[in-house]
């Protein structure tokens, strides 16, 4: 979005917060101002805090080749307070001057120019852009082209809502009258009749089409070259055999190969999250959607887009999620109370947010709650093997071990291990647990008691360690990383 937007403008202003100094956003929007090429004019924001240092954001900022007029630069730097309102006149002054000398100016006539800075469906009005104009003047009737739509503009007005007739350039207009949606960063041009706009949206839509089928023959080309490598390995694989002894080979493979059943087919489906996106505008969702591209955990549960879309959550939304078994993500909009109803109803999660950052945290936390827990172990006890002995139970000799408890405690209903010279030599729980001729349940830090083992087989060794343990299961945590 940052990058659209210093592509549009003439002059960025650069807001810098005086407290916080240069951040990470920072960073990125200097280097978008850089790729475009366009001029910055620096405003130190939050200069009415006790903390505030605006020296210190100029003395960052020339790391990264941003030099202010104090140090002999040319970037302006203003002070100002969004709060108090303190020096927005002198930003306001110093942004004029700047344009002024860079002599900035656009042809009011010939056919319209412009950019899409946003679009979203409004329930009242249908499709809505908000555009800059860069060249001509845009008035009611106009025929303009953007993307694959195009508009007969039947209303515009300005950032405040009201109602205009005409829009010049550098004039930010929202726009009425478009067929479809079109996206955000679209150029917008005018046209000279609905003829022609049908011609030239007819005309992109044909080399979409176009690049997409390039694009399918080479993934059929792809898909032919690995069948015929697959097909030579084969014969030079089964080439030298006799026929039942090719025979017998393929049925195995097949064997190996047979369909999912039912409960394999749970654990696939438990290991992936669809997922269906609504936004507020264009913009919204081109930014979720290109947070979702960095994905890089599919190897612990695959995240598939279902469908995503600009305006409020509907009813085809709710089924498309019951259909997938899919969750449903909303950004700065509204599901009605019949919408939502019917999600419960068809149990599909509808997940509402307005911060964008808590809608990622949301998805990440979806995504571990797919994943399969991890078991912990967590020492309650350890005892070390004094003495080893047997005794006669009805015909059969039962090897008991005479233990004194080291740390902690020995709990007879929990999980034991016999550990000898480091290695775990097994892993169970006790047939019994005595203090002297006393069965007990728990044998306590310093005390001697005898323990038999579910396991008949092992034989004890003095020097040998018992360690009683519990496992807790811990939810795991998806090893995604946003990178924010």
């Amino acid at each position: 979005m940052r990058a659209r937007g210093a592509q549009v403008t003439d002059i960025i202003i650069l807001v810098v917060a005086a407290d916080d100094g240069v951040m990470k956003q920072t960073v990125e929007s200097i280097q978008h101002a850089k790729d475009a090429q366009v001029p910055i004019v620096l405003a130190i924001n939050k200069c009415d805090k006790a903390e505030a240092d605006p020296e210190k954001v100029k003395k960052e900022l020339l790391a990264y080749d941003v030099v202010c007029e104090d140090y002999g630069g040319d970037v302006q730097a203003v002070h100002v307070s969004a709060l108090t309102g303190d020096n927005l006149m002198a930003l306001a002054e110093a942004t004029i001057t700047l344009a002024e000398i860079l002599e900035l100016k656009a042809d009011p006539t010939g056919p319209v120019e412009g950019t899409v800075i946003e679009s979203f469906t409004d329930k009242g009005r249908g499709p809505v852009t908000t555009a800059i104009i860069q060249r001509g003047t845009l008035r009611k009737g106009s025929i303009l082209v953007a993307g694959k739509s195009w508009a007969k503009v039947r209303l515009m007005f300005d950032e405040n809502g009201k109602s205009v007739n005409e829009a010049y350039p550098s004039m930010p207009v929202g726009i009425i009258g478009w067929k479809d949606l079109p996206s955000a960063g679209d150029e917008i041009l005018e046209v000279e009749s609905e003829a022609r706009a049908h011609e030239v949206v007819d005309w992109r839509k044909y080399e979409q089409e176009q690049e997409k089928n390039k694009e399918a023959l080479k993934t059929i080309e792809e898909k032919r070259k690995e069948h015929q490598e697959a097909h030579r390995k084969d014969r030079e694989k089964y080439g030298n055999l006799h026929w039942k002894e090719r025979s017998f080979i393929k049925y195995q493979e097949r064997k190996e190969q047979k369909l999912l059943r039912p409960k394999e087919k749970v654990e696939r489906d438990s290991n992936m999250l669809p997922v269906i996106i609504k936004g507020d505008v264009d913009g919204s969702v081109e930014t979720i959607l290109n947070i979702m591209d960095t994905y890089d955990a599919s190897h612990e549960c695959e995240l598939e887009l279902v469908h995503f879309g600009v305006g409020d959550i509907s009813e085809n939304d709710v089924n498309l999620a019951e259909a997938f078994h899919g969750v449903i993500y909303g950004f700065n909009v509204n599901a009605g109370k019949v919408i939502q109803e019917s999600a419960a109803k068809k149990g599909v999660k509808i997940k509402l947010h307005k911060i964008i950052y808590r809608l990622v945290e949301d998805l990440q936390e979806e995504l571990s709650s797919r994943l399969p827990c991890t078991v912990e172990e967590h020492t309650v006890g350890e005892a070390s093997i004094l003495a080893t002995f047997s005794i006669t139970e009805g015909k059969k000799k039962v090897p008991v071990a005479g233990c004194r408890v080291q740390k902690g405690q020995l709990e007879k209903q929990k999980k034991f291990k016999l550990i000898r010279n480091g290695d775990i030599i097994w892993k169970g729980s006790l047939t019994s647990l005595k203090h002297h001729k006393d069965d007990v349940s728990v044998i306590k830090t310093g005390m001697d008691c005898g323990l038999s083992l579910d396991e008949e087989m092992i034989e004890f060794k003095v020097g040998d360690r018992i360690v009683c343990y519990e496992e807790n299961e811990v939810l795991a945590k998806t090893s995604w990383d946003p990178g924010f």
